[in-house]
Order: structure tokens, then sequence, then C-alpha cells
């Protein structure tokens, strides 16, 4: 059955004014969902103190937020696509805003880890509805550009989010972490509501609820998994219960869904070239770059002993190289194909994990990882539009907030992903690293300091005169640790890279519409 031909007119022209209020609208909800996620990782040393907060509680109200928000972006996207997506945008930024006012003012554990969950509630249902309404919004000859600018704020949000928040936390404290996402959610709101259309699908049939459980569980089963895999241990009941899920849940939503008539996302759909390769795309890359945050942090306040405002300060060149790029790279791609872009995108992105992994040094300092965080940047900016838009041309018009939700459960499901891999990696190769450097130290003092450079630094301030020998061993051997883990990044690029060369988009794969519907 069709939606009533008096509720929905065909091809509704955006003059460029609304087209930039709306753009102006996307983009600053986008990055209050991202900025509040990289944001309160800055926070937690402040925020456990004030909380009273085990380590595992901290982890808790960090993950929460990312759990999920990662496990309901595809039902959320669905629930836009079939009931409009404007209104599900304004109800997830509602939800979004309240949630973190709650957390401004909660005093325990409990209430901070149930404060932002709602709020991954809310974020869940912002993210995949301001890349659709962008979709729906532009034109052809617009869209491409459009995305590219939402997805440089994608990359970039998270660097965005530990600057301001570092700023916060050194002239004010941890709570003022949420001013930035609260004040970007109320102009988001404001002119959104003004100028955004509420586009939706005008197909009235069931709506796949089963699948969208099944989602949920797929995302979120094995998010929790991933996540708490480095923390507890991958043999821990709560580790393994996460992957169980996940994979059972996964193995019946493929079921499901090809027997489904409507389903809410067709499987052979990943058959196309484009929806395949972007969504690999950017599940690596995305898992790569967070996994860089994760050990790079640690690198300027432990290895260099900068301040948190400093190191956030020495990650925005990434961010300065990608946005440019990533407004540009639409333009390359419709001269020269996404493919080439795509290809030469991931080839400079590992050429900077090659770089930062041969060059990298505690006497060297910043200057040893800035060229390597320049051509990250760069590669990001390349990669980044394409695989998005080779991503949301794949399914029709009626189901962009599903393909947005797949584009940004790639993200969050890689950015999992890529933070416990890098990160054992790295854990791993500090404690090989360091035993061998702490021979003439007892062994109670090389047992505490093997266990991170946080536990090293502790360690010193007991050893007396050792202290100096266990400092030195612990930077020295996070560089190496964090080099292997430079390394397997560079592995997991080269595989998206093989992935392109083989099952890249080709040049005439796109199932772009020129025309859009539109409620009045």
């Amino acid at each position: 059955m069709s939606a009533p031909p008096s509720m929905m007119i065909e091809a509704v022209q955006l003059d460029r004014r609304t087209q930039r209020r709306v753009l102006l609208a996307m983009i600053t909800g986008l990055v209050a969902v991202v900025a509040t996620m990289s944001g309160l990782n800055v926070a937690q040393q402040q925020m456990a103190v004030e909380l009273g907060a085990s380590q595992g509680g901290v982890l808790w109200i960090i993950n929460s937020y990312t759990l999920v928000l990662a496990a309901l972006l595809m039902p959320a996207g669905a629930f836009g696509d079939r009931w409009g997506r404007k209104s599900i945008l304004l109800t997830g930024l509602t939800i979004f805003g309240v949630a973190t006012i709650a957390a401004v003012f909660a005093d325990s554990v409990p209430a901070m880890i149930v404060a932002r969950g709602v709020a991954g509630i809310g974020a869940a249902m912002i993210m995949p509805s301001t890349l659709s309404i962008i979709t729906s919004s532009f034109p052809v000859e617009d869209r491409g550009r459009a995305i590219g600018v939402w997805a440089g704020f994608a990359g970039a949000g998270g660097m965005i989010g530990l600057f301001a928040s570092s700023v916060m936390i050194d002239v004010l404290s941890w709570r003022w972490v949420f001013a930035l996402p609260l004040v970007l959610v109320v102009v988001s709101l404001t002119a959104s509501y003004r100028a955004a259309p509420n586009s939706r699908e005008v197909r009235g049939h069931p709506f796949d609820v089963v699948g969208s459980v099944l989602a949920a569980l797929v995302i979120g089963g094995l998010v929790l998994g991933v996540h708490e895999g480095p923390e507890k241990g991958w043999s821990h009941w709560l580790t393994l219960s996460g992957l169980v899920i996940g994979a059972c849940a996964t193995a019946g939503f493929i079921w499901w869904e090809r027997r489904h008539p409507d389903p809410l996302l067709d499987i052979s759909a990943f058959a196309d070239r484009g929806l395949a390769s972007g969504t690999v795309t950017m599940l690596i890359m995305f898992g790569v770059m967070f996994g860089i945050f994760v050990v790079l942090f640690p690198f300027f306040q432990a290895v260099l002993g900068w301040s948190a405002l400093r190191s956030a300060t020495a990650m925005l060149p990434m961010a300065l190289a990608m946005l440019p790029l990533s407004t540009v790279s639409p333009l390359l791609a419709r001269k020269y194909g996404k493919r080439p872009v795509m290809l030469t995108g991931v080839i400079v992105f590992a050429s900077g994990l090659t770089i930062m992994a041969l060059t990298a040094s505690v006497e060297r300092g910043y200057w040893s990882v800035l060229p390597g965080l320049l051509f990250i940047g760069i590669g990001m900016g390349l990669t980044m539009t394409p695989s998005t838009e080779v991503i949301t041309e794949t399914l029709p018009e009626d189901k962009q907030g599903v393909a947005s939700a797949i584009n940004d459960t790639s993200r969050e499901l890689g950015g999992a992903i890529g933070v416990a891999l890098l990160g054992s990696v790295l854990s791993a190769g500090y404690r090989s690293a360091i035993e061998p450097k702490l021979s003439t130290v007892s062994a109670d003092l090389a047992d505490r300091a093997s266990e991170g450079i946080g536990s090293a630094f502790v360690a010193a301030s007991d050893a007396g005169t050792s202290a100096p020998v266990i400092i030195d061993a612990a930077k020295e051997a996070f560089v190496e640790g964090w080099i292997g883990s430079m390394w397997l990044g560079v592995a997991m690029a080269s595989v998206a890279l093989v992935f392109l060369i083989v099952r890249g988009p080709r040049p005439q794969e796109s199932n772009v519409e020129e025309r859009v519907l539109v409620e009045v």
C-alpha cells in the first residue's frame, strides 16, 4: 500500500539557503554525538575521584554509551525511514539533551551509567538521521560535497571533543565536558525544527520488528564482547556471553532477513561491490583510527609528560588534514572514480602508520609522530566520503536510514575492534619489552611496573634510587609496544587495500536516484 497522494509530493527542491541550514543542523547534531563519545575519556581520573568509581565503573560509564549507541543504530535508522527522519532526529536530540543534563548532575556511578546509556539511545536516533536527511535533501550534483562535510566532521568530531574536554578540565571541572554537546544539541534542535524536511519511505508494509531486535543483539553482543575482552580477559563469562550472543544473533538475523518479504536489511545487497567495499573499508579504517587514539594519547601524556590539553592539541593536525580533503574527495571521485580515490586514501593511510612505526621514539618525541599523523589524516580524508557515498548509493531512497545506519555501525563496530586489537598488542608488547629492562630492580617492583605505564610510574614513586630506571624502561617499553600496534594497523589497512583491489566499486555501479520523496 502506498502512502496517500495528498500527503506526499515528489522532487521537492530546497533552496541553497535552506540546504546550508540543513547541513548546519546535521553537522552540529553529529558532532555532539561523536564529541561526547571521546570527550569523557579525558575526564576518567577526575570522574573516578568525585564519584568514587573503580576502574571497572569508569569503563562502564564510558562503554554504556557506545554499547547502546552501536546496538540501536540499525533499528533507529529503520524507524526514521518508516516514520520520518526529522521526527526521529528531533526525538533523539531531545532524549540526548535531557540525558546529558542528567549526567551533569549525576552523583553516583549507577546514575551516571544510566544517564550515559539513555544518551546512547538518543545518539542512535541522531547519527543515521543526520546522514539520511542530507542524502534526501541535496540533489545528486551537490550530494557528494554535503556527504563530504558530514564525513569530515564524523572523523574529526572525536578530536574536537578531546580538545574541548581538555580545555574544560584544565579551566573548570570535568562536568563541563558536557557543555559543548549540550550547546550543539540546542543549535541542531532549533535548526532542524526550522529547516529539515521530514523525508520517509512511502511503502506501507509491516515493520520488521524481529529483524530490528536481532540487529540490536548482533551489534550489542559483539561490541560488548570486544569491549570486555581486553579488560576482563577473553575467557571471562561476560566477554564470552557477548560474543556468543552476537554470533547466534548474526545467524538468526541472516536467516530471518533472507526469508522476510520486506526485510529490515536485504542481505543480498552485500553482493553489491559498492556496499561491501564501503562497509569493509569504513570498518577497518575507523577501527585503526580509534585504536590510534587509545595508544597515542598515553604516549603524549605518560611518555612525553604533556597535559591533557597539550595532548589533545597535538592531535589537531590530523583533523586539519582530514576536514578539507573530505570535501575535496567527492570532486576527485567524480573525475577519477571512487575506487581509485579510495585506494589512494588507504595507501596514504597505511603509509602514515608505517612512518610512525619506523620513526616513533622517546628521544624525538612529537616530531617523530607528526608526519605520520598528517598522512593518516590525509588518507582518512580521501577515503571517508567515497566510502560513505557507495554505501548510501547502494540502497534505495526509502532505505536511506538503514544505509546510514550501516555506515555508522561500521564505524562503531570497527572502533570497538580496533581499540581491542591495537590495545591488546600494545599491552602485550609493553610487557615483553619491559621485563628484560628491569633485571636490576626487585621482583615486586618489576611486577608492578609490568602491568602498564601508569602502574610503572606509581611503582617508581616507591623505588627510591631505582625510580629513573623504572621510568625510562616504561617509556621505552611503551614505545616498543606502540610500534607493534602500528604494524598491526598497517596489516589491517592492507586487508582493506586488497579488498578494494579485488571487490572495489565499479565506475558504473550507482543506484543514486535523482528524485526524493518529502513529506509535506
